[in-house]
């Protein structure tokens, strides 16, 4: 068991029943400390705390508060520079505030601790429950997470490798009947081969591992790279033995000539440590796929050819060709019904083949068809485990709406015959509020955080009317400076202000002073007043991470962000755990983040966990303006398949919409039954 991941994962804890008998006085010391992180143990778990000893009772609360520290943050000492933040921060001039951080800058030395005593907190959030979970849904956890039909997280990743490094063959019991995503299949697959001696590895090989590309993919997994294959590998020495295993794999993969050439520079880099030619005569067609990638004559490849016909308008021929690899022509649809004048011809050749597409393509192209033209911007997040966004503006011809109600309809159609074979629902109560939540289509560069949320979420705000932001970092390599900064953007995406480490107080945001160096951490916090801001007419403040002195991030021990909800910004401590409403691990590859968007027309906050790509000159939110705001206006107009839809969709085709929740067998709410918050059940269950 490890209770770090399951608290984690489900707000839960296994506790096995003891002899000892804990008293009411020990339960409650339990119940007050974890108050102070904004947690209690629900009835059924303190019921079970009181069979433990003292000892017992006491080793699990040590541990329980070592695992929700770091959830929270708050296993690290947050030390702003002005230590009486926000009051000091009002109560000094321009002048002074000048003065105090060029003082700090050529010292390196941080004010000391003022003397004021801060008054205790006048309230935080309504705490989180802890459940009292079982081992059978622990090890559930491993059966969702290798079940789930879209890209896994590094923080998934890891947490799929721990069962398979502590189970070691036992895991094969939990191993679901189908892993259905190429990408997790080679995670999976790379874990067994490294932490596992058993027959049954090799018979999960033999089932899962069907092309080039698919022995490729494990290769860079067991090199520990992005099995997307969207960034270069870095191939690790490999013994003989996984030499020879991978070399067989690929001896017996169908087209393995014309898939190696897909990625002939990453295979021609494998070859460099798998070294083929010592195997030539046992695995020929394994050496002939290497040497056409190192020679790189081939027949054109499938997608070669089709992009020649799209080339020649030869429309008939592209679609013709697409019907044999259906997901490939649902990603085409558009640019073919954009070029050809016959678009019944190619609907009609889709909705043969819409039945063997997966679930997310069909709800990417339902949603990207459905959404209103023309686009006010066209988006684009590439895929692998760095989280950047391109976006252009939509200048494509435009599609008739009849056409594009044709295609949804397909889409829907197919959907709902698939989902129809799944167990039944009964009547079922779908929360509007569902919309504002994307379904987790691609969760390969999501970060870990607090709670695990989609990309483009439109999450509600406390009713509050201040915001704490946080950051804590420490230095990498050499000295770390990043600053925490919020740009203000009226309702028309305008920029109208900012505050930063150049300017500590504007509009009715404060800045807790620039730090630039962080040998043992440090933090920075921004406070947001909800109302004056809204009086100034800001609509949108984006959040940003810069990185001052050019590290990205993964280069950093540990560096993580967040925000508390505050009802008053001058009593409690600087840091409050109980306040704590999300928190975000940052590891991306880039020197840039933007964590978060909040919209305080609306009173959401929209989730955007994405790096921008750092250009010389461009350390700090203000020269980075262009590049915050088409991040911005990306996140905000972007269609995403949502979770509102993918749950009627569901609840139409194995049962009937109920019209409340007290009439419902089924319910899809934000804050019970299936909530968004459940990603490894929508992933495995509902994709």
């Amino acid at each position: 068991m490890n209770n770090d991941i399951y608290l984690r994962r489900k707000c839960k804890v296994h506790v096995r029943e003891g002899q000892g008998g804990a008293t009411r006085a020990q339960l409650a010391t339990v119940q007050k400390e974890l108050a102070a992180l904004g947690y209690v143990c629900a009835e059924p778990l303190l019921e079970r705390l009181g069979t433990l000893s003292i000892e017992g009772l006491t080793r699990f609360l040590r541990d329980l508060l070592d695992g929700l520290r770091k959830q929270l943050g708050a296993h690290r000492q947050h030390q702003p520079l002005y230590p009486g933040f926000p009051r000091e921060v009002l109560a000094a001039s321009d002048a002074e505030l000048y003065l105090n951080a060029l003082a700090h800058y050529l010292t390196l030395r941080r004010r000391p601790p003022t003397d004021d005593e801060r008054p205790a907190l006048l309230d935080g959030r309504a705490p989180r429950v802890i459940e009292l979970g079982t081992k059978e849904e622990f090890d559930g956890l491993f059966t969702k997470l290798a079940a789930s039909r879209t890209s896994l997280s590094v923080a998934d990743v890891e947490d799929l490798t721990w069962f398979i490094r502590q189970y070691r063959a036992d895991v094969f019991r939990l191993m679901p009947p189908e892993v259905p995503f190429k990408e997790n299949r080679a995670v999976i697959g790379a874990a067994l081969v490294q932490h596992v001696v058993d027959p049954r590895v090799d018979a999960f090989l033999d089932a899962n591992v069907d092309t080039a590309t698919d022995v490729l993919r494990l290769a860079v997994a067991l090199s520990g790279c992005d099995v997307s294959l969207a960034i270069p590998s870095k191939f690790a020495k490999t013994p003989r033995s996984r030499r020879r295993l991978l070399l067989g794999l690929l001896d017996r993969a169908s087209n393995a000539v014309e898939d190696v050439m897909r990625y002939a520079e990453p295979w021609k880099r494998l070859a460099e440590v798998l070294h083929p030619g010592d195997f030539a005569e046992k695995f020929p067609n394994a050496w002939s796929a290497i040497q056409a990638a190192r020679i790189g004559k081939a027949p054109p490849s499938f997608n070669a050819c089709v992009e020649a016909a799209l080339e020649q308008r030869e429309l008939q021929r592209a679609a013709a060709m697409l019907v044999d690899r259906p997901g490939e022509l649902a990603r085409r649809l558009d640019v073919l019904l954009r070029r050809d004048s016959d678009s019944g011809a190619v609907i009609e050749q889709f909705a043969g083949v819409a039945p063997r597409v997966s679930t997310p393509v069909l709800l990417q192209v339902l949603t990207h068809f459905r959404a209103p033209r023309p686009l006010p911007l066209r988006a684009f997040t590439p895929k692998g485990e760095l989280a950047k966004v391109f976006a252009i503006k939509d200048e494509r011809p435009t599609i008739e709406p009849g056409v594009r109600a044709r295609v949804a309809e397909v889409c829907e159609r197919a959907l709902m015959e698939r989902f129809s074979k799944r167990p039944p629902l009964g009547r079922c109560f779908v929360e509007e509020s569902l919309s504002d939540f994307m379904a987790p289509l691609v969760q390969r560069s999501a970060s870990k955080s607090l709670r695990t949320v989609t990309r483009g979420s439109r999450l509600p705000l406390p009713d509050t009317r201040f915001i704490r932001l946080f950051l804590w970092w420490k230095n990498g390599r050499s000295r770390t400076d990043i600053d925490l900064s919020v740009a203000f953007y009226d309702c028309d995406f305008v920029y109208s202000g900012i505050v930063s480490y150049y300017n500590l107080k504007s509009y009715g945001g404060y800045h807790s002073g620039d730090i630039v160096d962080a040998p043992q951490g440090a933090s920075e916090f921004i406070d947001l007043d909800l109302s004056k801001l809204a009086d100034k007419g800001v609509r949108y403040v984006v959040t940003s991470l810069n990185s001052y002195t050019a590290q990205p991030y993964c280069d950093l021990p540990e560096c993580f962000t967040g925000w508390m909800a505050r009802s008053d910004l001058n009593s409690g401590e600087v840091y409050e755990p109980r306040t704590v409403v999300d928190r975000i691990d940052v590891g991306a590859a880039t020197s840039i983040c933007l964590p978060m968007v909040i919209d305080i027309e609306q009173r959401r906050v929209v989730w955007a966990d994405i790096g921008l790509t750092a250009r010389v000159g461009w350390n700090n939110t203000h020269n980075n303006l262009s590049g915050v705001s088409l991040m911005l206006r990306s996140i905000i107009h972007t269609p995403r398949p949502d979770l509102g839809t993918l749950f009627r969709l569901h609840a139409q085709a194995r049962g009937q919409l109920a019209p409340s929740k007290a009439e419902a067998d089924t319910v899809f709410g934000v804050h019970e039954g299936l909530t968004p918050f459940d990603v490894d059940t929508i992933r495995a269950d509902y994709l």
